[in-house]
């Protein structure tokens, strides 16, 4: 007659979800380049966020998803459009990036979360300037 509990905070996870996943969509529908790679940061950041609680919660299979998501984010959301662009920064860029790549394997593996905290650290510099470019961004836009 009533649904349990367990059930029913299942099914309101499915529909966090599904309203989390419709609200992702519409927002890339809408949004302009530069806001589409602070999508990329924010979601790499939230991954991060979802992998040390599966970690602290045991949970192996939903920390490995969560890595996953944060790998394809930096190699093919943030790293991938580099290889076309060139130049000293795309280059410094790229390696970064794939560090980022290669300590997240390695964090994923081994479970550490120190690995996951330097892969932040050292993003949030550049996901800083990316942000801080915004306006300029806006206006070139607009023009």
């Amino acid at each position: 007659m009533f649904a349990s509990a367990a059930s029913s905070r299942h099914a309101s996870s499915a529909f966090a979800g599904a309203y989390r996943t419709v609200g992702v969509e519409t927002g890339v529908a809408a949004a302009t380049p530069h806001q589409l790679v602070t999508m990329l940061f924010d979601g790499f950041n939230a991954a991060i966020a979802e992998a040390r609680i599966a970690l602290d919660q045991g949970r192996i299979e939903a920390k490995c998803k969560a890595l996953g998501q944060a790998l394809r984010i930096v190699d093919e959301g943030l790293k991938a459009p580099l290889d076309a662009a060139g130049g000293d920064l795309t280059e410094k860029l790229s390696s970064l990036y794939g560090y980022v790549t290669l300590r997240l394997t390695q964090a994923n593996l081994n479970n550490d979360v120190a690995a996951l905290d330097e892969c932040v650290k050292l993003l949030e510099p550049v996901r800083s300037a990316w942000l801080a470019i915004g306006p300029a961004a806006a206006a070139t836009q607009a023009e």
